[in-house]
């Protein structure tokens, strides 16, 4: 029964998983370039790398709890994000995703 409770620690490794889908050399540093709105909540990230990824926000934001992230539902707030940096944000970082998961699309 403690193994359906707790996970297993025998792929843990000084605190990373050793089974972490996307794991990129240590000097390695993947940034956004561009970004651009494809439909409502869908937008399309162009990576430095080259490579390209087609993110639909919506499923994020209809199950978040928070009003703070709700908020960009509102087609019109949704459609202020920019690329700073890197990375893709809207307001004051109000909202903000970890690269690694846009490269992989799984937020």
């Amino acid at each position: 029964m403690d193994r359906l409770l707790h996970s297993s620690s025998s792929g843990v490794v000084r605190g990373y998983h050793a089974t972490d889908p996307l794991t990129w050399p240590p000097d390695v540093v993947v940034a956004i370039v561009n970004a651009e709105l494809i439909s409502s909540y869908t937008l399309r990230l162009y990576f430095e790398d080259g490579f390209t990824r087609d993110v639909d926000f919506e499923p994020f934001l209809t199950q978040a709890v928070h009003p703070q992230i709700r908020q960009f539902l509102a087609p019109e707030r949704f459609q202020t994000f920019r690329v700073e940096s890197g990375d893709l944000v809207w307001g004051d970082y109000d909202l903000c995703f970890a690269v690694a998961d846009l490269y992989t699309g799984k937020l």
